[in-house]
């Protein structure tokens, strides 16, 4: 290295993504350097709900939130405690008997990959999830789902780049992504061969012309109610409401915490730019949660807030070199699943600046790779 300033791999973002290329990327020996505006782990990963999860819209998909759930049971052992790793499984839950058919497809293309699930009838769902509406018509189990707290799982990985010699920068905001690297706010440069964008929704702001837009969401946590929510409870038509990429919507999405919180979610609103609560969302939100769990309404909350995810039109996130611009990586677009599929991001980025054979291939997330609007079938 000729200079202080001069890295291998220099990243914006130290989101739970960017932590993940970094821990890969020092863990194989390369100079690393991340910058965050901070703190650590705020941004869109401070407002996930830091679900872990197999989601099957696409083979695609399949492929990245399945080998980065394997890695995430891998590393679980190591996770220190306020991680708050939690295997609790998900449970989608189907209110009719339209839903209870797509409870058996998910069931028999989850055999087909060796995914553990079961069915439940309506009376195993009532045994296992008191506190649900009764009558509802039975639900998709999905065993080895789990949940993380998203900033303290995002400071664990950049401690691990760390340990490997990583040098993290917090404060320092970074206006510009140059050839010879990046460009902070206060006029430094830090100098390295590859730049990785990993800035979540503001990544447009440093590689314009990306196709990623920002898309809203609110999350409510409760007052300490264990048992209340033991899996993570999602409703079926969540897939009808989720994979809109127009309209405003809302889908009951409730979750354990270790601390006997329960998190509900969720909704998703593209073209609003504005931070705060928008109390007709939430609203509308606690409504449908309230439509499937009845016994919410009596919980106490203490915190509502919104977060922005990086949504690209086909669903999939931008992992690797910008067309012409091989030096700069891109690790951004992950929309609701940048907590699961983080430490797959990790390995790719880190396989592709290395000429590593990947673990599975990373051509359908390429920035170059043509995109065009996804409807979920």
């Amino acid at each position: 290295m000729t200079s202080k300033n001069t890295y291998d791999v220099a990243i914006a973002g130290g989101g739970i993504v960017g932590a993940a290329c970094a821990a890969e990327c020092a863990a194989a020996g390369l100079s690393v350097v991340v910058v965050e505006p901070g703190p650590v782990g705020g941004g869109a990963t401070a407002a996930g709900m830091g679900h872990i999860v197999v989601m099957d819209d696409s083979p695609a998909q399949i492929a990245l939130t399945l080998y980065s759930r394997t890695l995430w049971i891998e590393l679980s052992p190591e996770l220190p405690a306020d991680v708050e790793y939690l295997p609790c499984g998900t449970m989608w839950v189907a209110a009719d008997e339209e839903e209870m058919a797509e409870v058996r497809r998910k069931k028999a293309l989850l055999d087909g990959i060796a995914v553990r699930a079961e069915v439940l009838d309506s009376r195993q769902l009532a045994e296992a999830e008191p506190h649900l509406r009764p009558g509802l018509a039975g639900a998709l189990l999905v065993n080895d789902d789990s949940v993380v707290y998203p900033p303290c799982a995002a400071r664990f990985l950049l401690e691990r780049a760390q340990a490997h010699g990583a040098v993290l920068r917090v404060g320092g905001r970074v206006v510009e992504l140059t050839a010879q690297g990046i460009k902070l706010a206060d006029g430094t440069v830090l100098a390295a061969g590859i730049i990785v964008n990993a800035t979540g929704a503001w990544a447009p702001e440093l590689t314009p012309g990306i196709q990623v837009r920002k898309r809203k969401g609110h999350l409510l946590i409760t007052d300490r109610y264990p048992g209340f929510v033991r899996a993570v409870l999602i409703e079926l038509g969540y897939l009808k409401s989720a994979h809109s990429t127009t309209a405003d919507s809302v889908a009951f999405n409730a979750q354990p915490r270790r601390t006997g919180q329960v998190l509900i979610g969720s909704s998703r609103q593209f073209g609003a730019e504005h931070a705060g609560i928008d109390t007709h969302m939430l609203r509308r939100m606690l409504q449908r949660a309230e439509e499937y769990m009845p016994g919410l309404r009596d919980l106490i909350a203490i915190r509502t807030w919104t977060g922005f995810r990086a949504a690209t039109p086909d669903k999939l996130p931008l992992i690797g070199p910008v067309p012409g611009n091989e030096r700069l990586y891109l690790a951004t677009g992950h929309e609701g699943l940048g907590i699961t599929t983080s430490l797959a991001t990790g390995k790719l980025v880190a396989d592709q600046i290395l000429g590593r054979t990947s673990a599975i291939p990373f051509a359908p997330y390429l920035p170059g790779r043509r995109q065009e609007e996804h409807a979920h079938g």
